[in-house]
């Protein structure tokens, strides 16, 4: 049993939090220091947002004060940082002086999420990449050599098959979804999809979408992202989920191979038609428990195939499920991280 001090969001849907219960489940004594409590990131309003900035520095202050207030109240075996934008490298030297301190970063580049991960990343004591790339791009970006790979997962309390009564039929209902934050990108691929089958109902959840420019797909934008159970809740009522990947920014080597979604759609009960990478095809048989397509043509050509097959596309999506559920949730990744850092003589 080990005393973490896990520092991150705790919303209900958060890929952090589910990282933070998978480690509590395993019978860890766990503290989480919530970077949200302190520090506001989904303002919309003009006036508001003058305000955080103006106080930016000083809810940073607050947000790190906290940390090192739990740090001296828990004195953690470990403390474990999820992504950890808004830690200050000063605060980080003085923890890790007194126990190891990993990261766990979940993004494609580490420079386009402000100014102090650069700084902070190389003091590290392991970082944990959801990226397979990212262990060549923290060595080539930052001259970091003590990282590993591990892939996202499933919350179980989170992804699950649930019921649809008929108020969220209604509401949430589709033939195709996509949930996933815009990019010009992934707005081609579905302007593109749109106009080739017109007919089609379309659900697009996320943020971002506010910035797509297509005329044929702001129909379906729904300007705003979907997130917990009803996350769950739209993935099962959606007749193919897409997995559309970003694409590559600056200070990385490569878009998305897998996300999030790679686990969340099929564990939530969902049928996923998701972009063939070399890595995504190795958590699920192709055509046996998900779909992958190579590029809008292909895209197409299997939406127009599933939707007109129910019954594959359902034994498929079940299929899926069970794949998800005997390999691929948080609770497993929580546990191979632990035997990483074990391994490494870290905890």
């Amino acid at each position: 049993m080990l005393k973490i001090l896990c520092v991150g969001p705790q919303w209900r849907g958060s890929n952090a939090a589910a990282l933070f219960k998978a480690l509590s489940r395993l019978g860890h004594v766990v503290d989480v220091v919530d970077e949200n409590y302190y520090i506001n990131l989904s303002n919309r309003f003009l006036f508001t947002k003058i305000i955080d900035k103006l106080f930016f520095f000083r809810h940073t202050v607050e947000f790190n004060r906290a940390i090192e207030e739990s740090f001296a109240l828990l004195k953690p075996d470990l403390v474990l940082v999820y992504k950890g934008a808004f830690v200050l490298p000063e605060n980080l030297k003085r923890i890790q002086s007194h126990c190891t301190v990993v990261n766990v970063y979940p993004d494609v580049s580490f420079r386009t999420h402000g100014k102090y991960l650069p700084q902070s990343l190389p003091l590290y004591d392991w970082i944990f990449t959801t990226k397979t790339f990212g262990i060549e791009d923290l060595k080539h970006e930052l001259g970091i050599t003590k990282s590993s790979f591990v892939p996202h997962g499933f919350d179980p309390e989170i992804h699950r098959p649930l019921t649809i009564n008929d108020t969220f039929q209604n509401e949430l209902s589709c033939d195709v979804s996509f949930i996933g934050t815009h990019s010009l990108k992934k707005e081609q691929y579905l302007s593109t999809l749109v106009a080739a089958i017109p007919t089609i109902k379309l659900m697009v959840w996320g943020n971002g979408w506010e910035r797509a420019v297509a005329v044929n797909l702001k129909p379906s934008i729904q300007y705003k992202p979907i997130v917990g159970d009803l996350y769950a809740l739209a993935i099962k009522a959606s007749k193919l989920n897409l997995g559309i990947l970003s694409e590559s920014v600056g200070g990385a080597s490569s878009g998305d191979l897998i996300t999030s979604r790679t686990f969340h759609i099929p564990a939530s009960g969902g049928f996923m038609l998701h972009e063939r990478t070399p890595e995504s095809i190795l958590y699920y048989i192709e055509g046996e428990e998900c779909a992958f397509f190579d590029g809008i043509e292909e895209l197409i050509e299997k939406v127009r195939y599933y939707l007109a097959h129910d019954s594959e596309r359902l034994a498929i999506a079940a299929k899926g499920t069970q794949r998800a559920i005997d390999e691929h949730s948080i609770d497993e990744r929580a546990k191979s991280m632990i035997e990483v850092l074990k391994a490494k003589s870290l905890v």
